[in-house]
């Protein structure tokens, strides 16, 4: 069985998606994300992935309180993961203290994978590795970063996690990258959770037959009421039966 983790992406305080990591092309889903979180662990969701967009794109922490906010409204049924401008060991820390189970550090780490060590002393790290076509992307997927994702992995030997963001795919509702993902679970030396694409339960159980699969994030199919949480906790329970 893998980990579902329904996604709470974060801008000016409200739930939105994106489409391929445009920050001009968003879909606002709701202005209550504590509740929006709260339903997900009422649901059965036992992680919920949140993304500070404003912190991604300018490095200003503006949606922490709500972050905060989440992790106390779910304490006791889910454990909360998160990402956006973790940037520096303080970043890390303050949200630890908050009380959030995993931070996830992506441009930062791949400009100074040295700190996803010293952050791993702290709270445990997820590594964010969003690309297209391959090539790492930083500062909010607006840059590339000239480093391949199949060589990006052996520099972070204390990551907790990886989560692979195929840019692409994300908020299109068109698949996940089965085949790459794949390619990403055997090399990754801890297990892979990937992003990007989810589309309908079907994709949810091919992702489970992926061997080393950790976890599946999903935003817009649960959002759009492709499916349940409750449909993609029994298919991930299933897709590995």
């Amino acid at each position: 069985m893998i980990d579902l983790y329904p996604a709470i992406d974060l801008l000016g305080g409200r739930v939105v998606r994106l489409r391929q990591g445009d920050y001009a092309d968003e879909t606002v889903y709701g202005d209550d994300p504590v509740a929006v979180a709260r339903d997900f662990a009422a649901a059965g969701a036992r992680w919920i992935h949140v993304v500070d967009l404003d912190a991604a794109r300018s490095g200003d922490p503006v949606n922490r309180p709500v972050v905060a906010a989440i992790v106390s409204a779910v304490e006791g049924l889910a454990r909360v993961q998160t990402g956006g401008g973790v940037r520096s060991l303080a970043d890390a820390r303050e949200l630890a203290d908050a009380g959030v189970a995993r931070v996830v550090m992506g441009s930062a780490a791949v400009s100074n994978p040295s700190l996803v060590e010293a952050a791993s002393d702290v709270v445990a790290v997820a590594v964010g590795l969003d690309h297209r076509d391959g090539d790492v992307a930083v500062h909010g997927w607006t840059e590339g970063s000239g480093l391949a994702l199949d060589d990006a992995y052996a520099l972070f030997p204390t990551a907790d996690v990886f989560v692979i963001t195929d840019i692409g795919r994300d908020g299109m509702l068109v698949g996940p990258d089965l085949d790459g993902l794949a390619r990403s679970a055997e090399l990754a030396g801890a297990p892979v959770i990937a992003s990007g694409g989810v589309s309908s339960l079907d994709d949810v159980i091919a992702l489970t037959r992926i061997e080393n699969l950790g976890g599946v994030i999903t935003g817009k199919a649960l959002y759009e009421g492709r499916f349940t949480i409750g449909e993609a906790l029994a298919a991930v329970g299933s897709g590995t039966s």
